[in-house]
């Protein structure tokens, strides 16, 4: 049932009785055990977007990822065959497993074309479906069947261009996993943003954490104040801020916000710079000429209550993508990729029309930056945050009404691990192995 407007009495909180309004525990971001039983549970099991088909122009077009939430050391190829299909495959060799596409440094991710995959270690080479149609020396092999040696697959599924794959030969469809949120979000014109500013680090927090700073605004105010203005900084610390509406479908989640400075109403608001080159935070003011951005033509699931100070919607597709939304005509997508319990890497890419000259350019690049300034305080900020619930001195934290997606993320992800636990003692000889594994399981 969508909420899109807070009652005059009431709270958000109260329209998800199941996530309960308890002082949440955060065990789930500091235990190393129930980080290892995340890996099972979530990332080998659950659709995980890895990039966009731009990234795959043409026939043979290829990009390697690395997939240390999945399990250490694991890659992948994702590639666009000769009949147009992207496809994905553990990037390993299947003579002896050699690492099949890299160039000078192992663990780094790569991009290009082929025509085929060739082993740098014995030569073997791979067709774009995958199969393997060269063996060097072919004959002193003993009954080599080549069919049965072609690259291992990844389930491999796109949605408006957007590439996803899983670990999981079971899983679902992509679209039935994705579910209502995604159907809302069809027809937007993500084909039509191809100019892309990319930023990644490695995080020390857990990868939690960092979803929890994007899904509450209850922190903007006091963090990022001193990039407001100081007549508009003190307007937000004296008034507060709350975002228009949130929204919860299964393990997906939505919060919609205001946008009041795209352009801003008053010019005395925001710096020099973003009065020059039309931009800022919200990005490039001026809307690009294309069909499919104006109020009146978004997808329904974008600012679904359709109110006039909307700037920003942030969908949150479970465990790690996040695909947002901004009133001007651009959009933003955030990965967090768990490389420990307490660190994680985080990926931003920002997406804009392509510009038609040096202004606009100059505009995006502003909003890019800006943007980039904002994410540095929240990623400072739950480094520090990480190093004290570390320490288990207090494991309990109390959430306001605005934060409640928090407890929806929390919730969540522990209800995939106990999943997994019961279905792994459920199994002969598993209760022991449940307890091998066993860690402490936050609870909402």
């Amino acid at each position: 049932m969508p909420h899109f407007a807070k009652p005059a009495a009431g709270s958000w909180t109260e329209n998800w009785p199941e996530l309960g309004t308890a002082p949440v525990d955060y065990t789930d971001s500091v235990d190393p055990e129930h980080y290892k039983l995340e890996q099972q549970a979530i990332f080998k099991k659950l659709w995980l977007n890895v990039g966009r088909v731009e990234r795959l122009p043409k026939t043979g077009s290829y990009f390697t990822r690395e997939m240390p939430s999945v399990g250490t050391g694991v890659s992948i190829i994702i590639v666009k065959d000769n009949e147009g299909t992207v496809r994905s495959y553990y990037n390993l060799c299947r003579h002896r497993g050699n690492k099949l596409v890299w160039n000078d440094y192992p663990n780094e991710e790569v991009s290009g074309s082929c025509r085929q995959f060739t082993c740098k270690y014995h030569a073997w080479r791979y067709g774009l479906k995958g199969d393997l149609t060269f063996v060097q020396q072919e004959d002193e092999f003993f009954d080599l069947d080549k069919a049965a040696y072609g690259l291992k697959p990844v389930r491999c599924e796109v949605w408006e261009g957007f590439i996803f794959v899983n670990f999981d030969d079971d899983a679902g469809p992509l679209t039935d996993y994705l579910g209502d949120f995604a159907k809302g979000l069809e027809g937007y014109p993500y084909h039509e943003m191809t100019e892309v500013y990319s930023y990644r680090s490695e995080i020390k927090a857990n990868w939690k954490l960092f979803i929890d700073a994007f899904t509450e605004f209850y922190h903007a105010p006091i963090l990022h104040m001193k990039q407001a203005t100081k007549e508009e900084a003190d307007k937000l610390a004296k008034v507060g801020f709350e975002a228009l509406s949130y929204d919860i479908k299964d393990d997906h989640a939505m919060v919609s916000s205001w946008g009041g400075m795209s352009p801003p109403k008053d010019l005395n608001m925001v710096k020099p710079i973003e009065r020059v080159l039309h931009s800022g935070l919200f990005g490039p003011w001026d809307r690009p000429d294309i069909k499919g951005i104006l109020p009146e033509e978004l997808p329904p699931a974008i600012n679904p209550s359709r109110q006039k100070t909307w700037g920003t919607d942030s969908f949150e597709f479970f465990p790690n993508f996040t695909l947002l939304f901004w009133v001007p005509g651009w959009y933003l997508t955030y990965h967090y990729w768990p490389t420990g319990v307490d660190s994680h890497i985080f990926e931003a890419n920002l997406y804009f029309v392509p510009p038609k000259n040096t202004r606009e350019r100059l505009s995006q690049e502003l909003a890019a930056v800006t943007f980039k300034e904002y994410a540095l305080q929240d990623a400072n900020t739950l480094e520090a945050t990480q190093t004290q619930i570390g320490t288990r001195t207090v494991t309990d934290f109390p959430l306001c009404d605005q934060e409640v997606l928090l407890r929806h993320l929390h919730k969540t992800a522990g209800d995939y691990v106990n999943k997994y636990k019961a279905d792994q003692a459920a199994k002969p000889n598993g209760a022991e192995t449940a307890a091998k594994t066993n860690g402490k399981v936050a609870h909402v």
